[in-house]
Order: structure tokens, then C-alpha cells, then sequence
């Protein structure tokens, strides 16, 4: 089965720490059917990456990575307005690449990893050319609460419209599952396709040891946030649990791990509120790095407002650290007995307290243990594979019956 995948969500010259989980699932999935990604960059992103003194991409603007063919076109856009033509500026900018990857690629089945614009593009061009097509979902691409599809009423109809048209829809959790049929959505392909951990990256280890090579202090505690900072990922509620906290207990320290527009607002609320002893503003930092900041913490915190099922908490839990995270999307369906606490989103007192009892006790973590990516992604292929099948079915019938009626003559 040979795989034509459509996303903006995966590394890219510009922006190497883009969307991890999916340059971990597409590796694991090359090495049993044929893969190449068109992986659009917007030409924002672009021209901030050449300010920053980066190099232009090859001409053709194609690389591999990992093993994996990767298209790069420029995704030409109007930021932050007329988003009802995100999708047919995807679309346009895609198209021709689209096109190159059907002669020389030859897909058997289409796969947009996004819902919208990614997908309703993949869908459309998809569509036109015979192919069968599965859109991933994520989470906030679908889901209504945060920056999500209550606040965007066109970007609302299209991905519906992308949803329905598809062939099949894979969902990263149960709940996001539901949301999706809640969207009017056929339930009998709507699909749970689970996401996986690098387990050969993400395991236990000493957390002295981890500290140590961090560079961080080896005695008292240690919170962990790792993510994208956006207000939708509740840093602000988080450092509020932290004051709250610090009336109750001094000996800990929260690392936030990650970079983002609204770093600047949320480090002066900080030093103004006290904190700046025990809240450091890490930045970014690469996925390989990222196991010794989890093995380092006594807890991994999210305090988000709006989820699917995030990477963050089973990466935490691979490396054998619990979490207290906020009771949205899909996070409940890992929270297994005292190894992943629940607090409302938006409720910084409830987060301190939680916070405060976790440090208190010592939960096992050992007998959760996330999938691979292996297995992840032999799911989402056995997903996929009915879809390419049925397609080569139909063609065949196609052809058998052209020649009947040519014999018929």
C-alpha cells in the first residue's frame, strides 16, 4: 500500500521541532508501505526562518527525512484574515505538487493529517483524481472550546464538509471520536486510531542522574510543562496554581519547557507575582531531548483549556512520571488510578491542590506503558488498507467491464 500524506504538521527546515508525534508515526509507518508527504511551509514562517539567517530550501524544494520524501511547497496564505479561503489557498498551493506525486508516487490512498485546511485540500484534489481519502484528527482542529470551531463559524462548515466527504476519519481518542460524530458525522467511519510513544526514547531513569546532565538542582521537587506556549494551553492558570502553591511549600521548582508568542506577558506576570525563583522559562528544545526533562520531574503538569488525547502526558508516563492535568478532551482515558490527577481547566486553586497531594505521595507508574509507534502506526495502516483495497477492486471492475463491452462489439 503506498501512502500520499498531506499536513503542514510535520519538521520542516524553518521550524525542525514542528509537530514530533507525526514525524514519529510517519517513520514507523515507511518501514512496511511505501510513504511521501507533501508538507506545505507557510510563506511566513518561511520568510521568518530566512530573517533568522537560515538557508533557502533545495531547489524542487524537496528533502528526505528519515527515509521519508518530503515535499515542501510554499503555502501562500493572508494571515489572520478571508481564513473561509484557507482551504483553497492550500489547495492552490499544493496543487501542482499534488499532481507531480500522482504521476511519479502513484498513492494508493490519500491521508490528511489536520482537518482543516490540510484535509479539505487532501479531500478535494483526493477526490478529483480517484483516490481514496482519510483525514486525522487531532484535537482543537475539531473540538469547539479554546481557539477551536465555536469561534470560527466558515472554518466550521469546511471541515465539517471535509469530514463528510472523506472516506474515513481517524480520531486520537474516544472522546475526540464522539466530537466528531457529534458533527454529523457517519459513525461507521469514524475509527480510534491511538497514538504511540518513541519507546526506545521515552523510558524511567535515574532522576538524579537526569537532573544532573540538565543541569538543575538535584534536591527538592520539580514540576514539568512541556508544549507549545498558547493561551490555549493554560500557562496563565498555571502560574497562578504556582503562587497559590508556594504559600503551602517553597522546595519546588516548574520548568516550563517550550517557546511561543505569549512568553513575554506570562514571564513579567511571574516576576511580578514572586515567582521568579521557581518558575524558569526553558524555551524550546528537541524531542530527543525531552526524556531526561520528564525522567528529572517529580510530576509532568497541562493545565490546557482544550486537548484531543496529548503526546506530553504519555511520553511522561512512559519515562515513569505521573501528571495532574486538566479534565478536558481525552486526557481522562489515560488517567489511570493515582498516576494521572484531574482538575477542572481554568481553576487554578483546584490545580495547586492537586499539585500539593501528588508531591505528597508516590504513585506507581510502572504498569502503564503507552503503545509504540509500531503499533500505532500498523493500526492506522490497517485502517487505510479496506479503503486502498475497495479502490483497486473498483478500478479492476472498471476495466473488466470496459472490455466486456469493447468484446460486445
Amino acid at each position: 500500500m503506498r501512502i500520499l500524506v498531506v499536513t503542514s504538521l510535520f519538521p520542516n527546515p524553518y521550524q525542525p521541532s514542528l509537530a514530533p508525534f507525526n514525524s514519529s508515526q510517519f517513520q514507523a509507518l515507511v518501514l512496511r508501505h511505501p510513504t511521501t508527504i507533501i508538507a506545505p511551509i507557510a510563506w511566513t514562517d518561511e520568510l521568518a526562518g530566512r530573517l533568522r539567517g537560515a538557508p533557502p530550501l533545495p531547489q524542487g524544494r524537496r528533502i528526505v527525512r528519515d527515509g521519508i520524501v518530503v515535499d515542501h511547497p510554499r503555502y501562500l496564505h493572508t494571515p489572520r484574515v478571508l481564513r473561509g479561503f484557507y482551504g483553497r489557498y492550500f489547495r492552490f498551493s499544493i496543487r501542482r505538487t499534488f499532481e507531480r506525486a500522482l504521476a511519479e508516487f502513484v498513492p494508493d490512498v490519500v491521508l490528511g493529517s489536520w482537518a482543516y485546511p490540510d484535509g479539505w485540500a487532501a479531500v478535494d484534489l483526493g477526490k478529483r483524481a480517484g483516490l481514496p481519502v482519510a483525514i486525522q484528527v487531532h484535537g482543537c482542529d475539531v473540538l469547539n472550546a479554546g481557539r477551536g470551531l465555536a469561534c470560527d463559524p466558515t472554518r466550521r462548515r469546511r471541515t465539517i464538509d471535509a469530514l463528510r466527504r472523506a472516506d474515513a476519519v481517524l480520531a486520537v481518542s474516544q472522546d475526540l471520536a464522539a466530537k466528531v460524530v457529534d458533527l454529523g458525522i457517519d459513525p461507521s467511519k469514524v475509527h480510534v486510531q491511538e497514538q504511540g510513544v518513541d519507546r526506545a526514547l521515552f523510558s524511567p531513569g535515574n532522576r538524579a542522574e537526569a537532573r544532573g546532565r540538565l543541569g538543575i538542582p538535584v534536591a527538592g521537587k520539580v514540576l514539568l510543562w512541556v508544549g507549545r506556549i498558547d493561551p490555549v494551553k493554560g500557562l496563565d492558570v498555571l502560574i497562578e496554581a504556582s503562587s497559590e502553591l508556594l504559600r503551602n511549600r517553597a522546595d519546588f521548582h516548574l520548568y516550563l519547557v517550550g517557546d511561543g508568542p505569549p512568553r513575554a506577558p506570562l514571564e513579567a506576570r511571574s516576576r511580578a507575582i514572586g515567582l521568579s525563583e521557581h518558575v524558569h522559562f526553558v524555551g524550546s528544545r528537541e524531542n530527543k531531548q525531552l526524556p531526561d526533562w520528564y525522567r528529572a520531574a517529580d510530576l509532568t503538569l497541562l493545565p490546557s483549556r482544550s486537548e484531543g488525547l496529548p503526546n506530553v502526558l504519555r511520553e511522561s508516563l512512559a519515562c515513569g512520571t505521573p501528571f495532574v492535568a486538566s479534565d478536558v478532551g481525552g486526557v481522562s482515558e489515560i488517567a489511570e488510578g493515582r498516576v494521572g490527577r484531574l482538575v477542572p481547566a481554568g481553576d487554578s486553586t483546584a490545580l495547586a491542590e492537586q499539585i500539593d497531594q501528588s508531591l505528597r505521595e508516590a504513585p506507581d507508574t510502572s504498569r502503564h506503558r503507552p503503545i509504540s509507534w509500531e503499533v500505532s502506526s500498523a493500526r492506522l495502516a490497517d485502517i487505510l488498507r479496506p479503503l486502498a483495497a475497495a479502490k483497486a477492486t473498483s478500478r479492476r471492475s472498471a476495466a473488466t467491464s470496459a472490455v466486456e463491452q469493447r468484446c460486445d462489439r
